[in-house]
């Protein structure tokens, strides 16, 4: 596939913002902008140790902040065993023991008094373009004290679970209306995780699947049926992180069209040719 700036030069620069950007579960979803530039990224880790690691990469358009994002308020921050597993919720140990490696990894070793801060109050943080929360419950929190940011943010890339491995975590549902409330709506899922119930296991491996789905990443976008009330930079950004990061080449071109009908401009046509090899 090639890449959406290979054919429009003058898409304006993209902010990402990074919500639970711990460098432990590899490359990021959004490494296909970080690789052509035209980006600002700005990234959030209250833990220290993960922080840290986080601030030893290298990279001038990125900014690194030792924030919990919340509602503002006073939290802890359960540091467990699993630094995947760190979350300002408790970890529900009877279900996570139902599970291979979960009751361990869950475990809570140390505590972490802290200050939540919401997405609305930081100045740091204006202009969003695309957020990535994983954040292991805090996700709605997040949401519903970011609703003058969500009003311009235009792609939210989303870690959900379906069963809860804290108390009282919010699960996908809540999510989902949350998001769909503020005016986006559900485009795609990443790969669905399934973990088995013990003692049953496969080939001796842990982290093997079988029937109870455990989590996935969900990725909603402003709602395709107002793409009339972008402006075209705006929807120039949707459709390259459309293209560049998920592969929607058909919401892009979608958004390429709502361009062509405000400015007279072909840019639908000409996305298409080169889609098709037609050029």
């Amino acid at each position: 596939m090639f890449n959406f700036t290979d054919v429009f030069e003058d898409v304006p620069e993209i902010h990402i913002v990074d919500v639970g950007a711990s460098p432990i579960d590899g490359d990021p979803i959004y490494k296909p902008v970080l690789a052509q530039g035209g980006y600002r990224l700005t990234c959030f880790e209250p833990n220290p140790a993960m922080f840290e690691e986080l601030t030893k990469q290298i990279d001038p358009k990125m900014t690194s902040l030792p924030f919990a994002i919340g509602d503002g308020t006073q939290g802890t921050l359960n540091i467990c065993v699993s630094p995947g597993m760190n979350s300002l919720f408790e970890p529900d140990l009877e279900l996570l023991e139902l599970f291979h490696g979960f009751g361990e990894w869950g475990k809570v070793v140390s505590q972490l008094p802290l200050v939540t801060h919401r997405l609305d109050d930081l100045k740091e943080v204006q202009d969003i373009d695309f957020i990535k929360l994983d954040v292991q419950g805090s996700e709605l929190a997040i949401l519903e004290n970011a609703t003058e940011q969500l009003k311009h943010i235009l792609v939210v890339h989303v870690e959900t679970l379906f069963i809860p491995h804290y108390k009282n975590q919010p699960l996908f549902g809540e999510i989902d209306l949350a998001l769909r409330k503020a005016g986006f709506l559900f485009h795609k899922f990443g790969p669905l995780v399934s973990r088995i119930f013990k003692p049953l296991l496969l080939n001796n491996d842990i982290y093997a699947g079988l029937s109870q789905v455990h989590w996935t990443d969900a990725v909603y976008v402003r709602s395709f049926m107002d793409f009339k009330t972008l402006q075209p930079s705006e929807l120039l950004k949707l459709a390259r992180i459309m293209h560049d990061i998920y592969g929607s080449v058909d919401l892009a071109q979608l958004a390429l069209n709502h361009i062509d009908r405000q400015t007279g401009s072909n840019r639908q046509s000409t996305y298409i040719q080169r889609l098709t090899g037609k050029d």
